[in-house]
């Protein structure tokens, strides 16, 4: 079982929408966990629209009386298909008080093995009161998601720098590209921010509005540039794992 992170360093340049399309995408089943700080459940009022209310979720689980991996079965809750979710904070107050509760979680999610899932989890904005920080740092590949315009790299430049020190507390630190070649490609992205780019998703606005505002699909979603390229990411993703995992056998074996 994997576990990956995907985080911002500023702006909005998609994670959430970015979650909830890689886990629609994955090729096994998968635990989405909203651990952004920020508050209000994208999931929810994003791409269930409001349909929804909410039962269950980060904060239940950190006050259940039970094992986490116990308490597990009570907050989750069916997405679509083989995902599952575990809707997030309705307030961004309410995010500080789970600070006892990333490193517990995050070894109840190493321990879902048996069950054959994967966990992505949406650790929204980077360095905010709340920020899940045990849960970033203990998972097996963490993911900057950026745009490729100026700012945005502006803005990643300083998170990259930290990551590349020998202090950084991230297991493997990658870049996530939302709109590659606007303008910046991903090799000057990796020679601007010195972090491997693992993937790119397409700037499709129309067909990533069905993920993050319940937008009806329009009649080429299914093949759409926005579903190829979060298909192709969810491979790399489990590629670039994968290759990890051998490295480190090989490390313990020679």
């Amino acid at each position: 079982m994997a576990v990956i992170a995907l985080c911002s360093a500023s702006g909005s340049p998609g994670v959430t929408t970015s979650a909830i399309g890689l886990a629609m995408c994955w090729s096994r089943p998968v635990l989405l966990v909203e651990a952004d700080p920020s508050g209000s459940s994208g999931i929810l009022a994003g791409f269930f629209g409001g349909t929804h209310e909410y039962e269950a979720g980060l904060v239940e689980l950190s006050y259940s009386p039970l094992e986490i991996s116990d308490a597990l079965r009570d907050v989750v809750r069916p997405l679509a298909g083989n995902v599952s979710f575990i809707a997030g904070t309705r307030s961004h107050t309410q995010a500080v008080g789970l600070r006892d509760l990333w490193g517990r979680l995050s070894t109840a999610l190493e321990n879902l093995e048996s069950t054959g899932q994967d966990v992505i989890v949406d650790a929204g904005r980077l360095g905010l009161p709340g920020s899940p920080e045990a849960l970033i740092s203990l998972s097996d590949l963490t993911l900057l998601v950026s745009r490729t315009h100026l700012p945005a790299l502006m803005g990643a430049r300083s998170w990259a720098e930290q990551l590349k020190g020998a202090a950084s507390s991230w297991q493997q630190p990658g870049m996530l590209l939302v709109g590659e070649g606007q303008p910046y490609n991903a090799r000057e992205v990796t020679k601007v921010l010195g972090l491997s780019v693992i993937a790119s998703i397409s700037d499709d606005a129309a067909s990533a509005a069905v993920y993050h505002r319940a937008a009806s699909p329009h009649r080429k979603f299914a093949t759409s540039p926005f579903i190829r390229s979060l298909r192709a990411a969810a491979g790399a993703i489990q590629q670039t794992i994968a290759r990890r995992r051998d490295d480190l056998v090989r490390e313990v074996t020679s």
